[in-house]
């Protein structure tokens, strides 16, 4: 009981922080430009799925329900965190660069696709793994950025002017290389050595950001994925000690997202020393949601945190053959009882909770503090 009313006080004492953040933080950036997968998605993948014949599970119903009403391609039942964190400093939602009827006067900008990897293409072809989705790597998604860029403006002056004012939130990127190996076979010893280049990946982008004139970038980690139901039901074990016993997580899924940290954090801080001009922030995504993994009653997640809300049955609620969206599939009444949406994405809420975990920093943000803070530090 007293360790309950420890969090209890830790969470009301961030949350009255977040609200004297938010107050300050208004107008603090004029706009955010992202990059990522369906973590980050707001509307990219229905240009590239338009004429899928089925169409994918994330355009259908009840994808959207809790928040729009309608699918809107995001890969939830309502907001994102680059929606919350659009919502916190009082911006407009993020408009998908593949936006009907988009137009130059376009300020903030969602360049993230489902299913974006960090690596290209032809990397997974030459070690026989199957994308879903083509050309919509985080170098596909740069040169679009590249292209929004000189249709807005007419020189690099006038596109440092802009980043300077922008916030861009830099993933997160790089779990979908992972998922597509691991989902199709390849081992850990065999994904490993993906590591470091996507990382490299990442940061040869942040110094392109930076050549371009960004002086604030939030990078995100990758999440807890042993988490995720998805790779729960995929990974199912006898063996007890699989598992983590205080969340019921896979260990060593885990411990892999924590090794991709520790090396994008170390890329950080390696760009930050050639570049103590522009802030850049470590997203610690996988902490926040370990928190609420550890304590889900706190969070109001009485359903727990492991199994999806809208799947095709068993023990995690998540089905290959009957996705979210499918029409055997199952959607809980209330999906602000649980954290996972559809298996590997989050709910309204869960997003909620965890840009939260960065909102607590935003206001360091928009202060731009001479130290290098990262999101959600301790």
């Amino acid at each position: 009981m007293a360790v309950k009313s420890s969090l209890s006080k830790f969470i009301f004492f961030a949350l009255a922080i977040l609200l004297i953040i938010s107050a300050s933080a208004d107008n603090c950036f004029n706009s955010i430009v992202g990059f990522g997968d369906s973590l980050t998605d707001t509307g990219n993948g229905f240009h590239f799925v338009s004429e899928y014949n089925p169409l994918p599970y994330f355009t259908l119903p009840p994808y959207g329900n809790t928040f729009f009403d309608r699918p809107t391609g995001r890969n939830s039942d309502g907001r994102l965190i680059i929606d919350f964190i659009a919502e916190d400093l009082g911006l407009p939602f993020v408009e998908p660069f593949f936006h009907e009827g988009r137009n130059a006067s376009l300020e903030s900008v969602n360049f993230a696709v489902v299913g974006g990897t960090a690596l290209e293409d032809s990397y997974f072809t030459e070690i026989n793994i199957t994308l879903p989705l083509a050309n919509v790597s985080l170098a596909t998604q740069f040169s679009w950025f590249k292209q929004f860029l000189s249709n807005k403006y007419n020189n690099s002056s006038d596109y440092k002017r802009y980043l300077q004012t922008s916030l861009v939130l830099l993933g997160e990127i790089g779990c979908n290389d992972y998922n597509h190996a691991f989902l199709q076979g390849k081992n850990e010893a065999e994904v490993q050595p993906f590591v470091p280049k996507i990382v490299k990946r990442i940061g040869e982008t942040i110094n392109e950001l930076i050549n371009l004139g960004a002086l604030t970038i939030v990078v995100p980690g990758n999440f807890p994925i042993g988490c995720t139901a998805t790779y729960l039901a995929h990974f199912a074990s006898t063996n007890e000690e699989d598992y983590d016993s205080s969340t019921g997580c896979i260990k060593w899924l885990n411990r892999f997202a924590e090794y991709h940290n520790d090396l994008l954090q170390t890329e950080l801080s390696r760009i930050r020393e050639f570049h103590p001009e522009t802030k850049i922030f470590y997203g610690d995504y996988y902490n926040a949601a370990m928190n609420i993994y550890r304590n889900p009653e706190i969070y109001g997640f009485t359903e727990g945190t492991l199994r999806a809300c809208c799947g095709g049955g068993g023990s995690y609620n998540f089905n290959f053959s009957v996705q979210c969206g499918h029409p055997s599939s199952m959607s809980c009444v209330d999906p602000s009882c649980y954290m996972n949406w559809d298996g590997m994405h989050f709910t309204d809420v869960g997003a909620k909770w965890l840009a939260k975990a960065v909102l607590t920093h935003l206001g360091t943000i928009c202060d731009r503090p001479s130290s290098h803070a990262g999101v959600y530090d301790h």
